[in-house]
């Protein structure tokens, strides 16, 4: 079962095809995205990756957590859902 993984504190060059080759040293990579802004189009300095299984995904975490790429410490672990309710956020930010 493939395994998706939340990369965090990337440099704002970095691109999809990039972190695909990164995180291909350590198995199957099924996709790489990079998320952005928008309006601006461009990163937000985070992406996610799936992996083909979970075996690789812990060894990509393992290996790439704290590594140093293009200046930045990268942030890696797995990823977790977001609420499917849009409304949970609203609803809890009252002031």
């Amino acid at each position: 079962m493939s395994k998706k993984i939340y990369v965090g504190n990337m440099s704002y060059s970095s691109d999809e095809s990039s972190l695909s080759d990164l995180f291909s040293q350590y198995g199957e990579v099924l996709s790489a995205k990079v998320i952005v802004d928008q309006f601006t189009g461009k990163s937000k300095g985070f992406a996610f990756i799936e992996m083909s299984n979970e075996d690789e995904a812990i060894a990509a975490i393992n290996a790439l957590n704290g590594k140093e790429v293009n200046g930045r410490q990268l942030k890696v672990n797995e990823a977790v859902d977001k609420p499917k309710n849009n409304n949970f956020r609203r609803n809890n930010n009252r002031y």
